[in-house]
């Protein structure tokens, strides 16, 4: 009986895209291997979780002017990327590709990279990339409904073009929240030995070993408690860090996914504060400010 309701959940999976994560199935069939579906794609099923979409309230408007300004960029496939750029005060070498929530590229994720420009003293180049082609959900409803219509090949190809945009001799850091987070350690195994660095906050890792073994880089890991990521989920990654020979720091914070959003009415200031204490210390030491 078992077998068969794994067997017919599969074929119902199947047929209406989700993924399937390993650790849902452990129980079930613990010998199936679910290695492929982990990471960004990984977690678009959990869009189906009402619980999930409970940590993504609608985010709270602010006025916002910003330091930096939208610039596109050709992609591989033949298109063009965009993103919100704000340019080192010199020109320079050093780059951080920041990576946007289920929202999109909407003001909060502007606002941040600009904090994040300010506080590495502008001496590197931020990036803000628009993953979604220009689309922002304003509620979770919207914001469902774009992540759902992402493709794979596209994304990839918009973090490409940036890695292009910002040179063969550029040094790249990543950072990213949610959506994002999964993207930031993606984007570091696409940019391959131009990768100086990594921050997941609380995205769904990618956990295959031997795509781990390519990276270039460390990582920081700031994770919320919750169901979704959950600590099985981030132990299994830290163990597939160790496997892979590469080095993983890493911290569960007691407060919701979506914490160190400041425009989420569930902004956690005091772990925001501390995260981002952490995330600068480790980009200032990537960079050598």
């Amino acid at each position: 009986m078992v077998k068969i309701v794994f067997y017919f959940n599969l074929i119902l999976f199947s047929l209406l895209g989700w993924k399937l994560s390993p650790s849902s199935n452990q129980a079930v069939l613990p010998e199936i291997t679910l290695c492929h579906a982990t990471g960004p794609s990984e977690m678009l099923a959990f869009l189906d979780d009402p619980k999930f979409v409970s940590f993504h309230p609608s985010p709270v408007a602010f006025d916002f002017t910003g330091m930096g300004e939208m610039i596109s960029f050709p992609t591989p496939d033949g298109n063009e990327g965009s993103g919100y750029l704000i340019k080192a005060k010199t020109p320079s070498d050093q780059w951080l590709f920041v990576y946007q929530e289920w929202w999109g590229l909407n003001d909060n994720i502007k606002e941040e990279s600009d904090k994040f420009y300010q506080d590495l003293g502008g001496n590197v180049n931020v990036l803000a990339l628009d993953m979604y082609d220009g689309k922002v959900g304003t509620t979770p409803q919207e914001a469902m409904g774009i992540m759902r219509e992402t493709n794979e090949t596209r994304l990839e190809n918009i973090v490409l073009g940036a890695k292009g945009m910002a040179g063969r001799e550029a040094q790249i850091a990543n950072v990213g929240w949610c959506f994002g987070g999964a993207w930031s350690l993606k984007s570091a195994l696409l940019l391959e030995n131009q990768n100086i660095g990594t921050i997941i906050y609380y995205g769904m890792p990618i956990r295959e070993v031997e795509k781990l073994k390519t990276l270039q880089s460390d990582v920081l890991g700031i994770f919320a408690t919750e169901q979704n990521i959950s600590k099985e989920v981030i132990e299994e990654f830290a163990v597939a860090m160790k496997t892979a020979g590469k080095k993983l720091e890493y911290k569960i914070f007691n407060a919701v996914h979506g914490f160190a959003n400041p425009s989420n009415p569930k902004h956690d200031v005091e772990a925001t504060k501390e995260a981002y204490g952490m995330a600068m210390k480790y980009l200032k030491e990537k960079f050598n400010i």
